[in-house]
């Protein structure tokens, strides 16, 4: 036994018919060790099960780190390079202001709900 605990899931991932929701389980994504976990969990959803429609619903975060942010990114220009989309939603206004001062409310296709994000594919 290597004596690694198995890694949690820092993701709720469920299917609305092509499309990908991903939940995120913590309410504050700002730990560096849960980032990269998170980071490896969403690539893997296009790398690996080359997913193209992607939803990521923020209604249970109350707090985002800038390298989060940077995670958003590459994710982004992953689902794009593979003919995917990456859509949004659910983001808290302390959060929404932090995509407007960073100018990416204008990178990222950004809704109000689940349901508009879902309605955008």
């Amino acid at each position: 036994m290597s004596g690694q605990p198995p890694r949690k899931s820092r993701l709720e991932v469920e299917e609305i018919g092509d499309v990908t929701v991903v939940n995120f389980v913590d309410k504050k994504i700002l730990d560096e060790q849960n980032i990269a976990i998170i980071g490896e969990q969403l690539f893997e959803l296009v790398d690996v099960e080359n997913k193209k429609k992607i939803l990521l619903n923020f209604g249970n975060v109350d707090y985002l780190s800038s390298a989060a942010l940077g995670k958003l990114i590459t994710l982004n220009k992953k689902a794009n390079t593979s003919g995917g989309k990456l859509v949004l939603c659910n983001i808290k206004p302390e959060i929404k202001e932090v995509f407007e001062i960073t100018k990416l409310d204008k990178f990222f296709k950004i809704k109000e709900d689940e349901q508009a994000g879902l309605q955008s594919f």
